[in-house]
Protein backbone atom coordinates (compact mmCIF):
# COMPACT_ATOMS: atom_id res chain seq x y z
CA UNK A 1 0.00 0.00 0.00
CA UNK A 2 2.97 2.67 1.04
CA UNK A 3 4.86 2.13 -2.59
CA UNK A 4 1.42 2.16 -4.36
CA UNK A 5 0.60 5.46 -2.99
CA UNK A 6 4.06 6.96 -3.32
CA UNK A 7 4.23 5.78 -7.06
CA UNK A 8 0.62 7.78 -7.35
CA UNK A 9 2.24 10.89 -5.17
CA UNK A 10 4.91 11.36 -7.81
CA UNK A 11 3.02 10.25 -10.88
CA UNK A 12 0.38 13.06 -9.71
CA UNK A 13 2.88 15.89 -9.11
CA UNK A 14 4.12 15.41 -12.52
CA UNK A 15 0.86 15.55 -14.38
CA UNK A 16 0.69 18.73 -12.26
CA UNK A 17 3.68 19.89 -13.91
CA UNK A 18 3.23 19.19 -17.23
CA UNK A 19 -0.65 20.26 -17.05
CA UNK A 20 0.34 23.62 -15.52
CA UNK A 21 3.04 24.64 -17.79
CA UNK A 22 0.69 23.84 -20.60
CA UNK A 23 -2.01 26.54 -19.38
CA UNK A 24 0.64 28.38 -18.35
CA UNK A 25 1.75 28.53 -22.26
CA UNK A 26 -1.87 28.56 -23.72
CA UNK A 27 -2.65 31.73 -21.33
CA UNK A 28 0.18 33.59 -22.36
CA UNK A 29 -1.26 33.26 -25.79
CA UNK A 30 -4.20 34.99 -24.80
CA UNK A 31 -4.20 38.63 -26.33
CA UNK A 32 -3.29 41.51 -23.95
CA UNK A 33 -0.94 41.46 -21.52
CA UNK A 34 -0.86 43.41 -18.29
CA UNK A 35 1.80 45.93 -19.41
CA UNK A 36 -0.89 46.05 -22.64
CA UNK A 37 -3.98 47.12 -20.65
CA UNK A 38 -2.00 49.90 -18.99
CA UNK A 39 -1.51 51.31 -22.41
CA UNK A 40 -4.93 50.82 -23.58
CA UNK A 41 -5.73 52.86 -20.39
CA UNK A 42 -3.20 55.46 -20.14
CA UNK A 43 -2.48 56.81 -23.45
CA UNK A 44 0.46 59.02 -22.09
CA UNK A 45 2.93 56.32 -21.77
CA UNK A 46 5.80 56.21 -23.93
CA UNK A 47 7.69 53.12 -25.52
CA UNK A 48 10.15 53.28 -22.40
CA UNK A 49 7.66 52.76 -19.69
CA UNK A 50 6.34 49.50 -22.04
CA UNK A 51 9.39 47.83 -21.91
CA UNK A 52 10.28 49.07 -18.83
CA UNK A 53 7.27 47.51 -17.57
CA UNK A 54 7.73 44.33 -19.79
CA UNK A 55 11.41 43.81 -17.97
CA UNK A 56 10.28 44.48 -14.54
CA UNK A 57 7.23 41.76 -15.00
CA UNK A 58 9.26 39.65 -16.88
CA UNK A 59 7.19 39.60 -20.31
CA UNK A 60 10.22 40.10 -22.39
CA UNK A 61 11.84 36.37 -21.50
CA UNK A 62 10.62 33.36 -23.08
CA UNK A 63 7.47 30.94 -21.48
CA UNK A 64 9.60 28.75 -20.06
CA UNK A 65 11.60 31.15 -17.80
CA UNK A 66 8.72 32.91 -16.82
CA UNK A 67 7.29 29.40 -16.58
CA UNK A 68 9.83 28.64 -13.85
CA UNK A 69 9.91 32.18 -12.20
CA UNK A 70 6.64 31.53 -11.18
CA UNK A 71 6.86 27.84 -9.88
CA UNK A 72 9.58 29.04 -8.12
CA UNK A 73 7.51 31.63 -6.51
CA UNK A 74 4.53 29.03 -5.74
CA UNK A 75 7.10 26.69 -4.22
CA UNK A 76 8.46 29.00 -1.80
CA UNK A 77 4.82 30.08 -0.45
CA UNK A 78 4.20 33.40 -2.81
CA UNK A 79 1.14 33.02 -4.93
CA UNK A 80 1.45 35.92 -6.37
CA UNK A 81 -0.62 39.62 -6.95
CA UNK A 82 -4.35 39.65 -8.32
CA UNK A 83 -4.26 42.60 -11.15
CA UNK A 84 -7.84 42.83 -10.80
CA UNK A 85 -8.75 42.85 -7.27
CA UNK A 86 -5.48 44.73 -5.89
CA UNK A 87 -4.72 42.17 -3.31
CA UNK A 88 -2.45 39.26 -2.84
CA UNK A 89 -3.90 35.84 -3.97
CA UNK A 90 -3.70 33.62 -0.99
CA UNK A 91 -6.27 36.78 0.60
CA UNK A 92 -8.79 36.42 -2.47
CA UNK A 93 -8.71 32.61 -2.95
CA UNK A 94 -9.23 32.02 0.97
CA UNK A 95 -12.95 33.27 1.23
CA UNK A 96 -13.74 32.23 -2.55
CA UNK A 97 -12.81 28.39 -1.45
CA UNK A 98 -14.82 28.53 1.86
CA UNK A 99 -17.82 29.78 -0.17
CA UNK A 100 -17.61 27.14 -2.86
CA UNK A 101 -16.93 24.59 -0.47
CA UNK A 102 -20.04 25.24 1.21
CA UNK A 103 -22.01 25.37 -1.46
CA UNK A 104 -20.60 22.09 -3.62
CA UNK A 105 -20.82 20.15 0.27
CA UNK A 106 -24.10 21.16 0.09
CA UNK A 107 -25.52 20.65 -2.94
CA UNK A 108 -23.23 16.92 -3.15
CA UNK A 109 -25.07 15.67 0.42
CA UNK A 110 -28.48 16.88 -0.88
CA UNK A 111 -27.97 15.07 -3.78
CA UNK A 112 -26.50 11.83 -2.24
CA UNK A 113 -29.30 11.50 0.56
CA UNK A 114 -31.88 11.46 -2.40
CA UNK A 115 -30.35 9.76 -5.33
CA UNK A 116 -28.67 6.47 -3.57
CA UNK A 117 -32.50 5.66 -1.63
CA UNK A 118 -34.02 6.46 -5.44
CA UNK A 119 -31.53 4.60 -7.51
CA UNK A 120 -31.28 1.34 -4.97
CA UNK A 121 -34.97 1.12 -4.83
CA UNK A 122 -35.27 1.48 -8.50
CA UNK A 123 -33.15 -0.90 -9.08
CA UNK A 124 -34.59 -3.75 -6.81
CA UNK A 125 -38.13 -2.74 -8.80
CA UNK A 126 -37.20 -2.66 -12.39
CA UNK A 127 -39.77 -1.75 -14.95
CA UNK A 128 -42.15 -0.51 -11.95
CA UNK A 129 -43.97 2.83 -11.99
CA UNK A 130 -40.90 4.17 -9.47
CA UNK A 131 -38.44 2.66 -11.99
CA UNK A 132 -39.85 4.99 -15.13
CA UNK A 133 -40.16 8.15 -12.82
CA UNK A 134 -36.80 7.73 -11.63
CA UNK A 135 -35.49 7.45 -14.96
CA UNK A 136 -37.42 10.48 -16.55
CA UNK A 137 -36.61 12.70 -13.53
CA UNK A 138 -32.87 11.17 -14.09
CA UNK A 139 -32.71 11.87 -17.83
CA UNK A 140 -34.48 15.67 -17.58
CA UNK A 141 -31.90 16.60 -15.16
CA UNK A 142 -29.15 15.18 -16.45
CA UNK A 143 -30.20 17.13 -19.70
CA UNK A 144 -31.11 20.37 -18.57
CA UNK A 145 -28.67 23.59 -18.71
CA UNK A 146 -27.31 23.95 -15.50
CA UNK A 147 -27.67 28.17 -16.10
CA UNK A 148 -31.18 27.60 -17.57
CA UNK A 149 -32.09 25.44 -14.48
CA UNK A 150 -30.60 28.68 -12.45
CA UNK A 151 -32.75 31.34 -14.28
CA UNK A 152 -36.12 29.22 -14.73
CA UNK A 153 -35.20 28.77 -10.60
CA UNK A 154 -34.53 32.79 -10.15
CA UNK A 155 -37.92 33.48 -12.25
CA UNK A 156 -39.99 31.07 -10.15
CA UNK A 157 -38.98 31.90 -6.40
CA UNK A 158 -37.50 35.36 -6.57
CA UNK A 159 -39.63 36.98 -9.60
CA UNK A 160 -42.92 35.65 -9.76
CA UNK A 161 -42.95 34.54 -5.72
CA UNK A 162 -39.98 36.71 -4.27
CA UNK A 163 -39.55 34.57 -1.37
CA UNK A 164 -35.83 33.90 -1.73
CA UNK A 165 -33.26 36.16 -3.26
CA UNK A 166 -32.26 35.87 -6.67
CA UNK A 167 -28.27 36.02 -6.10
CA UNK A 168 -25.11 36.83 -3.72
CA UNK A 169 -23.47 35.16 -0.78
CA UNK A 170 -25.36 37.38 1.95
CA UNK A 171 -26.32 39.80 3.09
CA UNK A 172 -24.53 43.12 3.44
CA UNK A 173 -23.74 43.56 7.45
CA UNK A 174 -25.21 40.10 8.60
CA UNK A 175 -22.42 38.95 9.71
CA UNK A 176 -22.08 41.23 12.68
CA UNK A 177 -25.24 39.58 13.94
CA UNK A 178 -23.57 36.58 15.28
CA UNK A 179 -22.55 33.73 14.30
CA UNK A 180 -25.71 32.00 14.37
CA UNK A 181 -27.50 34.81 12.26
CA UNK A 182 -24.60 34.94 9.63
CA UNK A 183 -24.96 30.67 9.17
CA UNK A 184 -29.31 31.46 9.11
CA UNK A 185 -28.77 34.36 6.57
CA UNK A 186 -25.89 32.25 4.28
CA UNK A 187 -28.62 29.24 3.93
CA UNK A 188 -31.38 31.49 2.10
CA UNK A 189 -28.94 32.23 0.02
CA UNK A 190 -27.89 28.92 -0.41
CA UNK A 191 -30.92 27.20 -1.18
CA UNK A 192 -31.70 28.19 -5.18
CA UNK A 193 -27.93 27.62 -6.33
CA UNK A 194 -27.72 24.19 -4.15
CA UNK A 195 -31.22 23.03 -5.92
CA UNK A 196 -29.94 24.35 -9.13
CA UNK A 197 -26.73 21.72 -8.86
CA UNK A 198 -28.60 19.35 -6.79
CA UNK A 199 -31.12 18.80 -9.59
CA UNK A 200 -28.74 17.49 -11.83
CA UNK A 201 -26.24 15.69 -9.75
CA UNK A 202 -29.29 14.12 -8.48
CA UNK A 203 -30.05 12.28 -11.99
CA UNK A 204 -26.15 11.14 -12.57
CA UNK A 205 -25.77 9.34 -9.09
CA UNK A 206 -29.12 7.81 -9.08
CA UNK A 207 -28.75 6.29 -12.89
CA UNK A 208 -25.36 5.30 -12.02
CA UNK A 209 -26.68 3.72 -8.55
CA UNK A 210 -29.14 1.57 -10.23
CA UNK A 211 -27.14 0.80 -13.31
CA UNK A 212 -24.78 -0.78 -10.08
CA UNK A 213 -27.41 -2.20 -8.12
CA UNK A 214 -29.43 -4.28 -11.20
CA UNK A 215 -25.50 -5.49 -12.24
CA UNK A 216 -24.31 -6.63 -8.48
CA UNK A 217 -28.33 -8.03 -7.66
CA UNK A 218 -28.05 -10.50 -10.39
CA UNK A 219 -24.39 -11.98 -9.19
CA UNK A 220 -24.71 -15.47 -7.64
CA UNK A 221 -23.76 -14.64 -3.74
CA UNK A 222 -27.23 -12.60 -3.76
CA UNK A 223 -28.99 -16.37 -4.58
CA UNK A 224 -26.53 -17.81 -2.26
CA UNK A 225 -27.41 -14.98 0.66
CA UNK A 226 -31.30 -15.21 -0.06
CA UNK A 227 -30.79 -19.09 0.07
CA UNK A 228 -29.10 -18.70 3.40
CA UNK A 229 -32.28 -17.27 4.55
CA UNK A 230 -30.84 -13.65 5.43
CA UNK A 231 -32.65 -10.85 5.72
CA UNK A 232 -34.25 -8.81 2.77
CA UNK A 233 -32.56 -5.87 4.02
CA UNK A 234 -29.06 -7.79 4.83
CA UNK A 235 -29.46 -9.10 0.82
CA UNK A 236 -29.79 -5.61 -0.31
CA UNK A 237 -27.78 -2.97 1.75
CA UNK A 238 -24.76 -6.02 2.81
CA UNK A 239 -24.44 -8.01 -0.04
CA UNK A 240 -25.56 -6.19 -2.97
CA UNK A 241 -24.76 -2.43 -2.19
CA UNK A 242 -21.33 -2.81 -0.64
CA UNK A 243 -20.65 -4.75 -4.53
CA UNK A 244 -22.53 -1.81 -6.10
CA UNK A 245 -20.26 0.51 -4.44
CA UNK A 246 -17.23 0.39 -6.82
CA UNK A 247 -18.84 2.63 -9.51
CA UNK A 248 -20.03 4.88 -7.37
CA UNK A 249 -16.32 5.44 -5.52
CA UNK A 250 -15.26 6.57 -8.91
CA UNK A 251 -17.99 8.86 -9.64
CA UNK A 252 -18.37 10.19 -6.11
CA UNK A 253 -14.46 10.68 -6.40
CA UNK A 254 -15.19 12.66 -9.61
CA UNK A 255 -17.15 15.16 -8.10
CA UNK A 256 -15.28 16.05 -4.80
CA UNK A 257 -12.90 16.72 -7.36
CA UNK A 258 -14.94 19.21 -8.59
CA UNK A 259 -15.95 20.74 -5.32
CA UNK A 260 -13.00 23.36 -5.15
CA UNK A 261 -12.49 24.27 -9.02
CA UNK A 262 -16.61 25.79 -8.62
CA UNK A 263 -19.46 25.56 -10.29
CA UNK A 264 -18.57 28.29 -12.98
CA UNK A 265 -22.59 28.81 -14.74
CA UNK A 266 -24.20 28.40 -11.63
CA UNK A 267 -21.89 30.89 -9.73
CA UNK A 268 -21.62 33.36 -12.38
CA UNK A 269 -25.94 33.16 -12.86
CA UNK A 270 -26.05 33.64 -8.94
CA UNK A 271 -23.55 36.23 -8.62
CA UNK A 272 -21.98 33.49 -5.88
CA UNK A 273 -18.84 34.75 -4.60
CA UNK A 274 -16.86 31.66 -5.07
CA UNK A 275 -14.16 30.11 -7.02
CA UNK A 276 -15.53 29.50 -9.88
CA UNK A 277 -16.85 32.94 -10.70
CA UNK A 278 -13.62 33.97 -9.84
CA UNK A 279 -11.79 31.87 -12.66
CA UNK A 280 -14.22 33.17 -15.56
CA UNK A 281 -13.64 36.86 -13.82
CA UNK A 282 -10.14 36.41 -13.78
CA UNK A 283 -9.89 35.20 -17.73
CA UNK A 284 -11.84 37.62 -18.64
CA UNK A 285 -9.68 40.19 -17.41
CA UNK A 286 -6.37 38.69 -18.10
CA UNK A 287 -5.53 37.88 -14.20
CA UNK A 288 -3.19 35.49 -15.10
CA UNK A 289 -1.73 34.58 -11.68
CA UNK A 290 -5.56 33.91 -10.18
CA UNK A 291 -6.66 32.03 -13.24
CA UNK A 292 -3.34 29.61 -12.85
CA UNK A 293 -3.71 29.24 -9.20
CA UNK A 294 -7.37 28.15 -9.54
CA UNK A 295 -6.70 25.79 -12.30
CA UNK A 296 -3.88 24.11 -10.21
CA UNK A 297 -6.13 23.71 -7.35
CA UNK A 298 -8.40 22.20 -9.53
CA UNK A 299 -6.24 20.00 -11.07
CA UNK A 300 -4.67 19.04 -7.78
CA UNK A 301 -8.22 17.77 -6.40
CA UNK A 302 -8.74 15.87 -9.55
CA UNK A 303 -5.44 13.89 -9.20
CA UNK A 304 -5.95 13.65 -5.49
CA UNK A 305 -9.17 12.27 -5.50
CA UNK A 306 -8.37 9.67 -7.95
CA UNK A 307 -5.86 8.55 -5.64
CA UNK A 308 -8.59 8.47 -2.59
CA UNK A 309 -10.43 6.70 -5.09
CA UNK A 310 -8.36 3.71 -5.43
CA UNK A 311 -7.44 3.28 -2.42
CA UNK A 312 -11.41 3.28 -1.33
CA UNK A 313 -11.78 0.66 -3.76
CA UNK A 314 -9.42 -1.86 -1.27
CA UNK A 315 -12.26 -1.23 1.92
CA UNK A 316 -15.41 -1.71 -0.83
CA UNK A 317 -14.20 -4.77 -2.20
CA UNK A 318 -11.25 -6.68 -0.73
CA UNK A 319 -10.35 -9.10 -3.35
CA UNK A 320 -8.72 -5.78 -4.91
CA UNK A 321 -5.14 -6.10 -4.03
CA UNK A 322 -2.67 -3.41 -4.22
CA UNK A 323 0.80 -5.20 -4.50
Amino acid sequence: MGTFITRRILQTLAVIVVLSYVCFYLMSLMPGDPVDMMVASNPKMTTEDVARLKTLYGLDQPIYKRYASWMGSILTGDLGYSRTYRVPVEELMGPRLWNTAILSFASLAVSLMIAIPLGVFSALRPGSKLDYFMNLFSFAGISIPSFWLAIVLIIIFAVKFPILPAGGTQTIGADSGGLWADIMDRSVYLILPVASLAIQQIGRFSRFTRSAMLEAMRNDFIRTARAKGLSRRQVVWQHGFRNALIPLITILALSFSGLFSGAILTETVFAYQGVGKLVYDSIIGNDYNVAMISFVISVSMVLLMNLVADICYGFADPRISYQ
